[in-house]
């Protein structure tokens, strides 16, 4: 059964990967970080419009890049948990995660009733 789930984290890790690639590159202490977008780097004088544009453009990937990069770490954890035999174990509780729970979110780290207390 871990090795369904495990196909399913290897393949939203891939789409991951791919989405902070457009986003962003890793830095040398391997959190990724946003780059703005190439667009505008071609104008010789941008005004401060441009420029405000630019800064908002730069949070905005900064913010996406952020969500993304935490989920990364999700599988990641759950991809380690599966190769060291404690996937599917709640790390509030001890208790085993429920199937339909990993089924919608393979990278489950709790299980339902203490993701309730946690949110």
């Amino acid at each position: 059964m871990t090795n369904i789930y495990k196909t399913k984290l290897e393949g939203e890790k891939k789409l991951l990967e791919d989405e902070l690639s457009e986003l962003g590159k890793v830095d040398k202490a391997g959190h990724w970080e946003a780059t703005p977008e190439d667009e505008m780097n071609s104008q010789e004088v941008p005004d401060e419009g441009d420029m405000a544009e630019r800064a908002e453009d730069y949070e905005e990937r900064s913010i996406k890049l952020n969500v993304l990069e935490a989920r990364l770490s999700d599988i990641n954890k759950a991809l380690e948990k599966i190769d060291g035999e404690n996937y599917g174990i709640c790390e509030v509780c001890g208790k085993e995660i429920e199937t339909d729970r990993l089924e919608v979110n393979p990278a489950a780290r709790t299980c339902k009733e203490c993701m309730e207390k946690i949110v």
